[in-house]
């Protein structure tokens, strides 16, 4: 449903778009490098005021946190480059690593407290013990912190591209179905332009072999995989139909009956076609008078209800059954060939069904999201 334009004295309001944090991995390091050591020395020099200590505390505080935040960056590069070696030694690497910058760290840590804490500086056994389960804790939390990122964002990168695959892999069953129709619709129709020039009737051929040309040219201006509103897919069913007007004449009686609300809705292209198809082989083609072939479209609430109907004899099981073993069949074309392309562009979310009436006809009841956007487009 589109929405209202404002009033002509409000302006419109900016709309927000939400970016995943860690779209650029580079910006979202330093942000939270930042972040965490800023915490870090707020943290650390308010507990140090608090705890009774003399504003002269905070110093040693600030250094013990620019210390850290330049350890942190050096060993962000250690673990990355460990990262690419053998499971076994990038573990060895990173332990050592870790062992190393934290006794390191509480070296620092000890010897600049003591110029606060002592007359004579300096670092005892005493105070690098404390500061060595101060600076493992920090130095270890923040490598399980980059650990635990990076893992999350490779499971996040995995199951993109396991995305990605999925929808090419749809978009190439989608392509394959559609191409399903082609060589099978331009099987028949060669075949009734060829009967029509072995009859001499070159006017009827020509004729056919424009309408071909037209409906030729709209399949093959439209991909395969994308979806056309009802309006435009009604229109193709029409020419279709005026091909195959030209080889039954009257006995194939087409009428339309289209919402005008669900023109714009959208569906897979030529979807209808082998519905069509299917009335013409099993109720046009069998019946002396012919049969009369009914399209309906329409909207109820947000849900597209489309039926193809006919008046033939109908379909028996026999006849149903082999459109899902024997990709030849011109049923198999059809029916099969629709219900999984359904399958494939809505998944659950679509309804198919046949039926045949007691009083003979077969009718095709299919039922669609309301959709007025293309989302096959946005597959990459």
């Amino acid at each position: 449903m589109a929405s209202l334009p404002p009033p002509p004295n409000q302006k419109p309001r900016p709309r927000l778009s939400a970016r995943p944090f860690f779209e650029n991995k580079a910006r979202a390091f330093w942000t939270l490098q930042a972040v965490g050591w800023g915490g870090y020395l707020l943290l650390r020099g308010v507990s140090s005021v608090s705890n009774g200590l003399s504003l002269d505390a905070v110093i040693p505080v600030i250094i013990e946190a620019i210390v850290g935040y330049c350890l942190t960056l050096l060993l962000s590069a250690l673990y990355g480059y460990y990262r690419i070696l053998p499971l076994a030694l990038s573990l060895f690497l990173t332990l050592a690593t870790l062992a190393a910058a934290t006794f390191l760290y509480a070296v620092i840590d000890a010897f600049t407290f003591s110029f606060i804490t002592t007359q004579t500086p300096g670092v005892t056994l005493t105070r690098l013990l404390g500061s060595v389960y101060v600076t493992f804790t920090v130095l270890f939390g923040w490598s399980a912190l980059y650990f635990g990122i990076n893992f999350y964002l490779i499971v996040e990168e995995q199951i993109d591209q396991m995305q990605v695959l999925e929808m090419q892999a749809s978009s190439a069953q989608l392509a394959m179905l559609r191409y399903q129709l082609n060589p099978h619709f331009l099987f028949n129709t060669l075949n009734s332009i060829s009967t029509l020039v072995l009859l001499k009737q070159t006017e009827r051929a020509n004729a056919m072999l424009s309408r071909l040309s037209s409906f030729l040219r709209y399949t093959l201006a439209n991909e395969p995989t994308a979806h056309v509103t009802v309006q435009q897919e009604v229109e193709t069913l029409k020419l279709y139909l005026e091909i195959e007007k030209m080889r039954f004449e009257d006995r194939l009686r087409p009428s339309f009956d289209i919402d005008p609300r669900a023109e714009r809705a959208r569906l897979p292209s030529l979807l209808l076609q082998p519905l069509v198809e299917n009335a013409i082989k099993y109720a046009v083609t069998p019946q002396e008078e012919g049969a009369d072939i009914d399209v309906a479209v329409r909207l109820s609430g947000e849900r597209v209800q489309i039926a193809v109907s006919d008046t033939g004899p109908g379909l028996h099981d026999a006849q149903i059954r082999p459109s899902f073993s024997a990709p030849s069949l011109s049923t198999s074309v059809g029916l099969a060939n629709i219900r999984e392309r359904l399958a494939q562009a809505y998944g659950p979310d679509h309804r198919f069904d046949t039926r045949t009436t007691p009083t003979g006809g077969f009718s095709v009841e299919i039922e669609i999201p309301f959709q007025l956007e293309d989302v096959n487009r946005e597959i990459p």
